[in-house]
């Protein structure tokens, strides 16, 4: 294929980046599925679903549960309008990302790496890699409480047979790409089921849930909930899923003319959009469940998953209620696991131009997430982990605004994007949205170290 990358790099530097393309981060995936040149709208559409949907899965992963069960136990259903706020606001940068890998033919690792200097660049890499591990270690911790409520199995067990999952993420990519994104399409859709079953039965107020949906001037001036609120935000936007999806939106094997470019960038904004879309149904059931069940009850100081686990079946009637929740959480750390490895391998290739074997590279990534929950659960067991889950979401809100401000930054530049630079008005909405999560991580930092 002469359009692609996959045997060296391009030797001469393009316009606003200072050296040729390298070789692409998951080079055996690379522009493998094909786009149809004729035919309907919809058929060209459906060759780029996908990617989206892998994107989404780190919007409703284990680190998002424990924000939205304490959000719905102790405010009931006003803290639905924060779930739609970040979403909004992950609507837009995931937009940025699949945009920045499509016209410029980098993620947004390489696209670091070319930009600022090697010192930078390093930094940069040492951050996303903590990130990576930190959000894997919540996906670890959350697989094995799942394993654990649902079949008796040890948690520290539990958390040993997770490193199993690299075995199926190898397995799934020798057989094609589109193996792995039926996976997450398939798990996306029954964690779903899970939850529209848990609403049914949990019975909420559709009046107080829409009410729910509109933004409510007590969540400024309450600090409880503001304090509930941001970390809703925080744990939303995940800094290695703007790498990822840079990435594998260049799976597809578009028309790199300027028209090509522009449906590319087109159908793939519609795929993450709508991919985020059920994100948002399922962030949004967890609190809705949570308020209909324990905030009616008036338990509203539930805040870990075990403990909702436990008591959902009692306050429903039936033992579904707990094993429905328990299946969701198992299919959303295994779907985060999925996801979260593959970020991993772009990450070091981009920022690094190093190629390490896949199963060497997942199998680092998971070790560094299984050690330290080891430990604690050796030692510390259920409020270890616990702790762990919250310990993550810290760092990666610390890790988020190093991806956001490059990301609005090089989509912005008129040489490195030429025509498909960001307009003002996406500019300034842009610029706005990254400095509203970087405000709302920096007191949600400081809150959680001072107090």
């Amino acid at each position: 294929m002469n359009d692609d990358l996959t045997q060296a790099p391009v030797a001469a530097a393009e316009e606003g980046w200072r050296r040729g393309r390298n070789r692409p981060t998951l080079p055996e995936a690379y522009r493998s599925l094909r786009v149809p040149k004729t035919g309907t709208w919809l058929r060209k559409f459906l060759s780029f679903v996908g990617p989206g949907y892998m994107v989404a899965v780190g919007y409703m992963d284990p680190g998002n549960w424990a924000t939205d069960i304490a959000g719905g136990s102790a405010f009931g259903y006003t803290l639905l309008s924060v779930i739609l706020l970040s979403n909004l606001m992950a609507i837009l940068l995931q937009a940025l990302a699949g945009k920045l890998g499509i016209v410029t033919g980098r993620d947004l690792a390489q696209a670091c790496r070319d930009h600022y200097s090697k010192p930078v660049s390093f930094g940069l890499w040492i951050l996303c890699e903590l990130a990576i591990a930190a959000c894997d270690l919540a996906e670890v911790i959350g697989a094995a409480i799942a394993l654990n409520l649902l079949f008796g199995i040890p948690l520290l067990f539990g958390v040993m047979i997770t490193v199993l999952d690299v075995l199926i993420v190898l397995l799934l990519q020798n057989k094609g790409f589109r193996y792995i994104e039926t996976l997450v399409i398939v798990l996306i859709f029954t964690i779903g089921a899970c939850f529209l079953t848990e609403i049914y039965l949990s019975k909420p107020d559709a009046g107080a849930i829409f009410a729910g949906f509109v933004p409510s001037a007590d969540i400024v001036t309450n600090p409880e909930m503001l304090y509930i609120a941001i970390g809703i935000l925080g744990a939303t936007v995940m800094p290695h899923n703007l790498y990822l999806h840079s990435s594998i939106v260049q799976t597809r094997r578009f028309d790199l003319t300027r028209e090509g470019k522009r449906q590319a960038i087109r159908f793939a904004t519609w795929d993450s959009s709508i991919a985020l879309c059920f994100a948002l149904f399922i962030n949004a059931s967890i609190l809705i469940v949570s308020a209909a069940t324990f905030h009616k009850a008036g338990m509203t100081e539930v805040a870990e998953i075990q403990q909702a686990y436990h008591l959902l079946a009692p306050i429903v009637g039936t033992a579904a209620g707990s094993v429905l929740f328990g299946v969701a959480l198992l299919a959303s750390g295994q779907n985060s696991t999925l996801t979260g490895t593959l970020a991993g391998q772009i990450v070091m290739e981009g920022f690094l131009n190093i190629r390490l074997a896949p199963w060497l590279r997942r199998l680092i990534t998971r070790l560094i997430a299984i050690v330290p929950a080891v430990v604690v659960t050796a030692i510390s067991g259920e409020s270890g982990t616990a702790q762990l889950l919250i310990l993550s979401q810290v760092i990666l809100s610390l890790q988020l605004s190093f991806a956001v401000v490059p990301l609005v930054q090089f989509t912005s530049d008129k040489k490195k994007m030429g025509e498909f630079a960001n307009p003002l008005w996406m500019k300034l909405l842009a610029w706005i949205v990254a400095g509203v999560i970087i405000g709302l991580n920096a007191y949600l930092l400081i809150r959680t170290f001072f107090g």
